[in-house]
């Protein structure tokens, strides 16, 4: 049976999603609302979507949508989550899922509450590549790691996109500097002790370029970086004390040739790295498929568990670079409760 899906929001991002998901034997995109019926029913008759819904709250109300998916502006995922949520809906929620512990941590504690699962929705970390690296890590494959280099970025050029509104938490590292932080986390396991930041800032408020450090105590250093005013990049670089990864962290694999990382397994200069391919995958259907197996289960199990967590250290980690950026501070991130 197919986990079913209403998509609350017609915005760029849904587009990919719903075309991303529409190959999947385990999820079904099956209704759509937006702003006005008319944005939604245009969305519908792009993308094949079933049924059109008159307005978000008529869509959470919907017998027939087990999950919602929202691919709102940054600074609105927690009013329409909880929302969500609140109607006993299973909540996937697009990156990043809040600008703050406090935030993120209301909308798990809503999810408990009400039976229901959340997710952020992060198509990179499903991807096989990503799933490779984390495999490696724990084999001790390249040894203690000491150093994460990660980077995103890419030439935002509509001076009236929404990631300029800082009413609605924009800015580079909110759209893909959360990316590397999320990366960062993956990589050491745990938040941050403390981060340094420096930003390059928009007329508007918000930051274009930003490049923090960050402190993993008892483990290593990550240095990330992001902008809105660059040419179009993404590379992480993981050091340690027996040999190196190299990736890409794709959200999607699907427009690559051959999806690939590189290691080196010893620490020698003059050491060849290998190359590792995989399958192409589209992320969007990953990480949907992902969040119907937790569904599935019930409660979601230790994966679940897992990535709820991650999910309230990134965004611990991003409010702390934020704070730090804006002040010129180092900030000691608060300890995981």
């Amino acid at each position: 049976m197919k986990l079913r899906l209403g998509v609350l929001g017609s915005a760029k991002i849904a587009n990919s999603f719903v075309e991303g998901v529409r190959p999947s034997a385990h999820v079904e995109v099956v209704a759509v609302a937006s702003r006005t019926p008319e944005r939604a029913a245009i969305f519908a008759r792009a993308h094949n979507v079933e049924r059109v819904v008159e307005s978000y709250d008529a869509l959470l109300a919907d017998p027939n949508v087990d999950a919602i998916y929202i691919p709102l502006p940054n600074g609105l995922h927690k009013e329409w989550t909880l929302k969500a949520l609140q109607s006993k809906k299973h909540v996937l929620c697009e990156k990043p899922l809040a600008p703050n512990e406090s935030d993120a941590r209301a909308m798990f504690d809503a999810a408990q509450a009400n039976g229901v699962l959340l997710l952020e929705a992060f198509p990179f970390h499903f991807q096989p590549q990503t799933l490779e690296v984390s495999r490696l890590l724990a084999a001790d494959a390249i040894g203690d790691v000491s150093l994460l280099q990660a980077s995103f970025g890419f030439p935002l050029t509509d001076p009236g996109n929404v990631r300029l509104d800082p009413a609605l938490a924009g800015g580079a590292l909110m759209d893909v500097g959360c990316y590397p932080v999320s990366f960062a986390r993956l990589v050491f396991g745990k938040r941050p002790l403390r981060v340094s930041a420096f930003a390059r800032w928009a007329g508007t408020g918000v930051d274009m370029t930003l490049v923090a450090n960050l402190d993993f105590e008892g483990a290593g250093l990550a240095q990330i970086s992001c902008t809105m005013s660059g040419a179009v990049h993404r590379r992480a670089v993981v050091v340690g004390s027996r040999g190196v990864i190299e990736t890409d962290y794709l959200n999607h694999t699907d427009r690559v040739r051959s999806p690939s990382l590189r290691i080196k397994r010893v620490p020698d200069a003059g050491a060849d790295f290998d190359t590792m391919t995989f399958a192409a995958q589209n992320g969007f259907r990953l990480e949907a498929e992902a969040f119907a197996r937790m569904v599935v289960t019930g409660h979601g199990g230790d994966d679940y568990l897992a990535r709820s967590k991650a999910s309230l250290d990134t965004a611990a980690t991003l409010e702390a670079i934020l704070s730090s950026a804006r002040t010129g501070l180092a900030i000691t991130v608060g300890a995981a409760s």
